[in-house]
């Protein structure tokens, strides 16, 4: 049955069947011909699934990502970022990481982080001459603090799988998140140098103190979400309806950047950013369960127990199993 389960993924992913689809298929086939249990048990797995209150930041998270990259929030950081670091050579690559850096402690989102900062650095650094592969890599790079750097809503997920305290999870992420981005900037500073990639960025550097002003109350939103999350004045997911309401304040009232003609379309393009990561977890859920009754965990825990006598070495196999498998998974599907 594991290997049936296995083959028909891959066989699924390699047409290019979109990932939601491959997964559910894959627990159909999985159920009816090596299982006796009813197919009726598949949407009653996919409805647990989605059966959490913690879920309910995944939405308004990406929600709030949508409004702050059409609110005119996203452009005033990249503004303070590149005031901060825009005077060295690579100065607007290492914008793209810092901007992602404080973008990721709003959105909780890797996508949101792309769609927003993205749309802006990427056609400005492939301006400055920036190659394009390069460009993209570094935003994609730095978007992937979206996941580390609370609130994460793969930290969410992870959380409401696993019976862990998102607070306690949200805590251990800001070292790690500070650290990768710390790593990326250095990288990219040493790379532009070795290239020769942008020489004249420090011409588009602003001064930090009106960028600082401009910026203000765009950066007290994280400020508000994670204080009142370890404050315990909200849970992280009525964080996630403060981060929207707070992006809607700003967005109507002060920056006056978005009109109410334009919520329709922005409810719009965040319903289906929202409702593709809920299917893929829907799917992934009736999956666990194929797998948990086949046996598939059990053995891969007692292999990986008897073939790794040392932490590090069974710590280094888990990172090497998770890039394989986050090559071809959504990052939100929970197994």
């Amino acid at each position: 049955m594991n290997l049936a389960i296995g083959s028909a993924l891959i066989a699924l992913f390699a047409l290019s069947i979109p990932i939601a689809i491959a997964i559910a298929l894959t627990a159909v086939i999985g159920l009816y011909f090596f299982s006796s249990v009813p197919l009726l048990v598949v949407p009653q797995r996919m409805f647990v699934g989605l059966d959490s209150f913690p879920l309910m930041a995944v939405p308004f998270f990406i929600l709030a990502g949508h409004i702050m990259s059409n609110g005119g929030i996203a452009t005033r950081m990249v503004e303070f970022a590149r005031s901060l670091v825009g005077g060295i050579q690579g100065g607007l690559a290492c914008t793209c990481v810092v901007t992602c850096m404080m973008f990721a402690a709003i959105s909780g989102s890797s996508v949101a982080t792309t769609f927003a900062i993205g749309a802006i650095l990427i056609p400005a650094m492939v301006a400055r001459g920036y190659p394009p592969p390069m460009a993209a890599s570094i935003q994609a790079s730095s978007a992937e603090l979206g996941i580390i750097i609370p609130p994460s809503v793969p930290l969410i997920l992870y959380g409401v799988s696993t019976e862990t305290s998102i607070t306690q999870l949200f805590l251990a992420g800001f070292g790690p998140g500070l650290m990768i981005g710390l790593a990326l900037i250095v990288m990219v500073v040493i790379w532009c140098r070795l290239k020769g990639y942008g020489t004249q960025d420090g011409d588009l550097r602003s001064p930090v103190w009106p960028a600082f002003r401009s910026a203000f109350l765009a950066l007290l939103m994280p400020v508000i979400i994670i204080g009142g999350i370890y404050g315990g004045i909200f849970t992280p997911t009525e964080a996630s309806a403060v981060a929207v309401m707070y992006g809607l304040f700003l967005g109507m009232v002060v920056y006056r950047t978005i009109k109410l003609s334009d919520l329709p379309r922005i409810f719009r393009e965040s319903a289906l950013s929202a409702g593709s990561i809920m299917l893929i977890i829907a799917a992934a859920s009736i999956l666990s369960f194929v797998i948990g009754r086949s046996g598939l965990a059990s053995d891969i825990g007692a292999w990986a127990q008897n073939t790794f006598d040392n932490r590090y070495t069974f710590l280094l196999a888990i990172n090497m199993l998770l890039l394989v498998v986050g090559m071809f998974i959504e990052t939100s599907a929970p197994f």
